[in-house]
């Protein structure tokens, strides 16, 4: 009996043991787990902070480029990283963001800012953002005019329209067409007033245009979809566009081309040609003569400004020249000008200083203005002080890929008197990818056929933010194109 208590009292102990050891390793278990989970929540608490500061930074140069919109070494004229500490509310450092900033290609708006943030507590923990950020350029809108427009039958636009005075579109629109007019007085014809967006094709099954007064695109009719020619539909009235706002400071643009660019005196002749080409060179004429009609063709019959029949006759080769590092190309004459480039970002201006109304120069296209590449790696400006004009002897089938503005003047065709300009006042397609800013009513047709039967407009919205160099801009405000974690 003594012996099965002692042999009792040894399984109890071993027990004892047992279950004793078995806690300790739970124990011990449960300490780990919880001190990894206690390091896991720091490591987690490390990151949120870290990804704060990042994102601290990215907000950080947003504002810096707000007031310094140029400056894109952080106010040190060093290259990067740039490095911050980051205090709490207290005061307390408790990190650092490193910033690395790529400036904007030449002509672009779009700047590039990677923001690494660290915590002190933990180096080893960071995360990095990155972000472009842009200013929008004038090239939001296809077309973008000054004063009331009308497009006519044959026009097909694909890109939004907006007009400070109003619209009379009776083509088709693939984009929407606003106007800062409730309604407005259409200069084509008599009657009331109408819609400051309104077309003038008439109601389906029906086909065709009615060139009179429509009471049902005019108030107090409702306003109707009208899908068939506004595809994305119309709005009106709408805030007006700050037209004098849109033009660049062409003095600037001379300064730097002076500098930087390629900048030609006036010609001492007609004016200048230029020739673009695809090795990133132009071939420079300058224009001798005019080509000659007969009287009744060389007429101003609708008595037009600046009216002329801008076709080179003859003309002289002065140079080949490299495009400008900067792309800008200032010319204090006329210029024609025509090519094709490749990978190549320009700028063209034709201005003469100090401003004088009867001296303002213009641009002139006849012939194809092309890019290669239709992504944004190529890109051409045209400024014009005055107009930027289609001539008389221009091709049947003509192609402009550019940006256009014309300061003070419009873009267009003259009319040429019709049976008397040979076959010439009658040209078949315009095809233009870009976008066209006319302070001035625009427009490559009229009434009687006479121009460019059929009209087709792109909008490259690739210009918005990565217009050519020195091009029109609508803010000096940067907003945020995209932004990702990449750390």
């Amino acid at each position: 009996m003594f012996f099965l208590k002692r042999k009792n009292k040894g399984i109890i102990i071993v027990t004892a043991l047992i279950y004793g050891s078995i806690s300790a390793i739970i124990i011990a278990g449960l300490v780990t787990w919880f001190a990894g989970l206690m390091n896991a929540s720091r490591v987690l608490l490390d990151r949120e902070r870290a990804f704060q500061i990042a994102e601290s930074g990215i907000d950080y140069y947003r504002w810096h480029l707000a007031h310094a919109p140029q400056d894109f070494k952080d106010g040190t004229g060093n290259t990067g990283p740039y490095i911050h500490d980051y205090f709490d509310k207290d005061g307390n450092k408790i990190g650092q963001y490193s910033l690395n900033i790529t400036a904007p290609d030449v002509g672009s708006t779009i700047v590039i800012v990677e923001s690494t943030g660290q915590v002190s507590s933990n180096p080893n923990v960071y995360r990095k953002i990155r972000a472009k950020l842009a200013i929008p350029s004038l090239a939001k809108f296809a077309v973008l005019t000054n004063e009331a427009n009308r497009f006519g039958e044959g026009t097909v636009v694909y890109g939004p329209i907006h007009s400070n005075g109003g619209i009379r579109f009776d083509g088709i629109a693939y984009g929407v067409i606003s106007s800062t007019k409730a309604s407005y007085d259409d200069p084509d014809h008599i009657g009331a007033v109408e819609f400051g967006v309104h077309t003038h094709v008439k109601n389906l099954p029906a086909t065709g245009v009615l060139d009179t007064f429509r009471a049902d695109e005019a108030p107090p009719s409702v306003i109707k979809d009208r899908s068939d020619v506004f595809k994305a539909g119309r709005q009106f009235p709408v805030p007006s566009f700050d037209f004098a706002g849109i033009t660049t400071d062409l003095a600037d643009v001379k300064t730097k081309a002076q500098s930087a660019g390629k900048y030609f005196t006036p010609s001492g002749s007609l004016g200048y040609h230029v020739v673009f080409k695809t090795n990133d060179t132009f071939d420079l004429y300058k224009v001798t003569s005019f080509i000659t009609v007969n009287g009744a063709c060389n007429k101003n019959e609708n008595n037009q400004d600046g009216w002329g029949l801008w076709s080179i006759k003859t003309e002289q080769f002065l140079a080949n020249h490299p495009n400008p590092s900067n792309g800008l190309l200032f010319f204090e004459d006329n210029v024609w000008v025509n090519g094709q480039i490749n990978t190549a970002r320009v700028t063209l201006v034709a201005a003469k200083y100090p401003d004088n109304a009867s001296e303002r120069k213009n641009i002139i296209i006849n012939n194809d203005l092309l890019y290669t590449n239709k992504d944004g790696r190529d890109v051409i400006g045209l400024i014009a002080q005055n107009n930027i004009s289609v001539g008389m002897v221009s091709e049947d089938n003509l192609e402009i890929d550019a940006a256009l503005v014309a300061q003070n003047g419009r873009i267009g065709r003259f009319y040429y008197k019709t049976s008397q300009c040979i076959t010439y006042q009658f040209r078949d397609t315009i095809t233009l990818y870009g976008m066209i800013a006319s302070n001035q009513r625009y427009g490559f047709a009229y009434t009687d056929g006479n121009g460019y039967i059929n009209r087709y407009i792109t909008f490259d919205a690739n210009l918005l933010y990565n217009p050519p160099p020195n091009f029109p801009l609508t803010s000096n405000q940067y907003v945020t194109l995209s932004w990702d974690e990449i750390k």
